[in-house]
């Protein structure tokens, strides 16, 4: 097929609506945007229904990847003129190839745990999408088993926490459930639950983490809801010298997995 070059072509417009949830959700389908993501999506098995290529501006790793794997991938493909790429493309990214894809749905009840000492992060009411993406990016960094996303206020697949996750978001287990589902689910494995509050009673670093666990983080406006209270719930604190009452999400996230990873690694 001759290269689409219209800004007006209606396979373009249906793919720019896929920015807005609305049309993510009435179409089932996302947006991927950036050749790393892509890959990434690929290999973890994410169906991608088309793809748009503007091969001269193909020019990383990444890129070339992804354009090599497109025949075994299904879906369409469509070369595009760089005018059309720009408009399909998220702010300035500018990498080439681009995908619309199928929206993954696991449920929580299919997520499967492997390792004897799971490391599980909860991220309650979090409205940033870019906020998801770091912390699931942090998430990976540090080797956590799977990210649960309870009550989201925004949809997982947003191309912001695509881009923010820099792709991990398709390659690190990830699942949105109710909050009342997620409390369970942990409980039901018996796992520690660690919460991170303002007023934790506990200092992050005295609290082990070489059990399985779960770190429980809420939104930077409200913090966590009193779901994440009880006997079985212990709350820990990061220290706060500034004038600051809280850390952005994914900060405080981090600093609570490396924690993790430095007391199961016996590192220093």
């Amino acid at each position: 097929m001759p290269p689409i070059t219209s800004l007006q072509n209606p396979r373009v417009r249906e793919a720019v609506r896929l920015r807005d949830r609305r049309h993510r959700e009435k179409q089932g389908r996302i947006l991927i945007d950036g050749a790393r993501e892509l890959r990434r999506a690929i290999a973890a098995g994410v169906k991608l229904v088309e793809t748009f290529v503007c091969e001269p501006l193909c020019q990383g790793d990444d890129a070339r990847h992804v354009l090599a794997s497109l025949p075994e991938c299904g879906g369409e493909s469509f070369e595009v003129s760089p005018a059309v790429f720009e408009k399909l493309a998220f702010g300035q990214r500018t990498e080439g190839v681009l995908g619309v894809a199928e929206t993954p749905r696991p449920t929580l009840e299919s997520l499967m745990i492997s390792s004897p000492m799971p490391l599980i992060a909860v991220l309650e009411g979090v409205e940033k999408p870019g906020n998801v993406g770091a912390v699931l990016r942090s998430a990976d960094a540090a080797g956590v088993s799977a990210v649960l996303v309870a009550d989201p206020k925004t949809d997982l697949y947003n191309p912001n926490a695509i881009r923010a996750s820099l792709g991990t978001i398709f390659t690190t287990p990830v699942r949105a459930a109710g909050g009342d589902e997620t409390l369970a689910w942990l409980r039901r494995r018996k796992m520690q639950i660690v919460a991170a509050r303002v007023d934790g009673s506990v200092p992050y670093t005295e609290a082990d983490y070489r059990v399985p666990t779960a770190i429980v983080l809420g939104s930077e406006a409200t913090g966590l809801t009193p779901l994440w209270t009880g006997d079985d719930i212990r709350a820990v604190r990061l220290p706060m010298l500034g004038r600051a009452d809280s850390l952005n999400i994914s900060v405080t996230a981090a600093v609570l997995f490396y924690e993790a990873l430095r007391q199961r690694t016996g590192s220093r």
